[in-house]
């Protein structure tokens, strides 16, 4: 048995892409700050460099013992959520959402974005469980496993769309689907379920085209109205572009001022898009950069995510892998529906781009997943006779 040195486990290639995208990051903030009230620049360096230090500790715990505290980790999320549910201290309101804790000396911290980790660690855990209690998989027992998964992920899932968070919500969905992918259940028994959720989702669109009064009328005054009024935004853009199209509008033109080079660094034509410096960053970039910057971005954005696959299928324990897994759900889904609302390819949803968009929460959230994901990369061992 021959294994690599330490040293040359260190996966300096994901390093070097996470580097490259926080610069871009704080580049990209530095330069909409005369359209900001306040220095999110510097706000955002300061979050790399706790995400930093953070990663440093993550390396020096060995990953397996996340197994060990996986359920505390996911019963203090749990907690965190119910107390944003029902309003406790230190609960706020932002943006029609009871999404945030406000924590003095702090600011503001989101604890849907942790919840994202701790769901991965707590169903990379009962996967591996299960399977090392069923060696060979039979239909009762990938039921069995599909249905302890949906126990887990459900509660967090609910919580998080009644804040009301839907892009949270969704990004728990496409952890959960990857994770369920990987997890060994039979693929009988997964196209049966995805045919059953893509005709749920037909009929959904079918009955608003239909009924579009009948619809308003249930779902008004509940947390979901403003579900209704960006979808709408979404189909008829034009008519609705004084309420729910008003963001993607202006999203929209400023892409498309950029052209192919952008317009220059600093230089903006579309000044006044809400929440640019989050949500909606990459507009910035593509209307200075245009669309030469942007394909470089997205190409970055990209590499990070094979470099994610990469490790995982070197991988020779299944808990690494099935961690890695559920952050690849995670950031591909991310980076999918952050640039696909931004160009009318998908609704727009409250959710930031990947190391990119500022943000205290969720840039410390996605460092603490790459610290993980370079954990399992140091301690993975290569046997002599490995292919």
């Amino acid at each position: 048995m021959q294994s690599k040195t330490r040293t040359a486990n260190i996966d300096y290639v994901l390093i070097s892409i996470i580097i490259l995208l926080a610069i871009i990051s704080i580049f990209s903030l530095y330069t909409i700050q005369p359209y900001l009230d306040d220095t999110y620049y510097i706000k955002q360096l300061v979050w790399y460099i706790v995400g930093a230090i953070v990663i440093g500790v993550i390396m020096l715990i060995d990953y397996d013992r996340l197994r060990q505290v996986s359920w505390i980790f996911y019963g203090f999320g749990m907690i965190m959520l119910i107390m944003l549910h029902f309003h406790l201290p230190p609960a706020i309101k932002v943006n029609g959402a009871w999404g945030w804790f406000q924590v003095p000396g702090f600011g503001t911290l989101q604890p849907a974005e942790f919840m994202k980790v701790f769901l991965i660690i707590a169903l990379a855990h009962l996967i591996v469980m299960h399977n090392d209690k069923f060696k060979e998989h039979m239909n009762k027992s990938d039921c069995w496993l599909l249905l302890k998964i949906m126990i887990v992920a459900i509660p967090p899932m609910g919580l998080i769309a009644l804040q009301p968070d839907l892009g949270g919500f969704l990004v728990l969905a496409s952890i959960v689907v990857c994770m369920v992918l990987v997890s060994g259940v039979r693929w009988q028994i997964i196209f049966s379920l995805l045919s059953v959720m893509l005709i749920s989702v037909f009929a959904l669109i079918f009955i608003y085209i239909t009924f579009p009064e009948a619809v308003d009328d249930v779902i008004a005054d509940t947390p979901f109205e403003h579900v209704e009024s960006r979808f709408t935004g979404w189909l008829d853009t034009e008519v609705n572009g004084q309420s729910g199209g008003y963001q993607l509008i202006r999203a929209m033109l400023a892409i498309g001022s950029g052209q192919l080079s952008g317009k220059g660094i600093g230089e903006f034509e579309v000044s006044n898009i809400p929440e640019r410096h989050t949500d909606m960053i990459f507009t910035s970039i593509a209307e200075q950069f245009g669309f030469i910057g942007s394909s470089i971005l997205i190409t970055l954005l990209f590499l990070l995510v094979y470099r994610l696959i990469h490790i995982a299928l070197q991988s020779n324990d299944p808990f690494g892998s099935y961690l890695i897994t559920g952050f690849i759900g995670m950031f591909t889904y991310q980076i999918f529906q952050n640039i696909g609302m931004t160009i009318k390819l998908l609704p727009i949803t409250g959710l930031p781009l990947p190391f990119i968009s500022y943000g205290g929460s969720s840039t410390l959230t996605y460092l603490i997943a790459i610290g993980i994901v370079l954990n399992i990369h140091y301690r993975t061992k290569v046997f002599m006779f490995d292919s």
